[in-house]
């Protein structure tokens, strides 16, 4: 495989990874702490870039922060339930702490979480590159999906619904 053929096929990944995450801006964010233990957090994702890294605003003075430099390995978690879509990426989390790209990032919704704004010392972003993600999205409409779940409860049978399961490498 050319280098050309590996540029286009991760540009297509990261395009096909920001279309099924889509309008989904909230995720938990889990990490593992110093003693080994799962972590979850909610985190707001600011970005799918074009190599298909997450971007995240945190405080250089949170236990996500020390995670991260601890174990980078992470995986990070979207819901739609409205539109019975999931998607669970694994990755590598990575700390950044350039101000450029914390300026370029900056919107109104981050500043009420960072009222001292884009300079202050604390605020950091953490950059998460993918290995893979997997997602499930169901096809059928909200009220076939719930019609098919309560046959099913009646009959005793497994809900005969139509959705896609998948994974993208990345």
């Amino acid at each position: 495989m050319s280098a050309h053929d590996a540029t286009s096929r991760a540009q297509a990944h990261a395009a096909a990874l920001s279309d099924k995450i889509g309008s989904m801006r909230f995720a938990m964010f889990t990490t593992r702490d110093a003693s080994g233990h799962l972590i979850s957090q909610p985190m707001t994702n600011q970005q799918v870039d074009a190599e298909g890294g997450l971007w995240f605003y945190t405080r250089s003075t949170t236990e996500l922060w020390d995670n991260i430099a601890h174990e980078p390995e992470v995986n990070v978690s979207f819901a739609d339930p409205d539109n019975s879509t999931w998607v669970s990426v694994s990755g590598t989390a990575a700390r950044v702490v350039d101000r450029a790209q914390i300026e370029a990032l900056w919107n109104p919704m981050v500043q009420a979480w960072f009222p001292s704004g884009p300079q202050d010392e604390h605020v950091v972003l953490v950059r998460v590159m993918p290995h893979a993600a997997e997602y499930w999205d169901a096809n059928d409409s909200k009220m076939v999906r719930m019609f098919a779940m309560a046959k099913a409860a009646v009959t005793g049978s497994t809900p005969d619904l139509d959705a896609d399961h998948g994974t993208i490498r990345m």
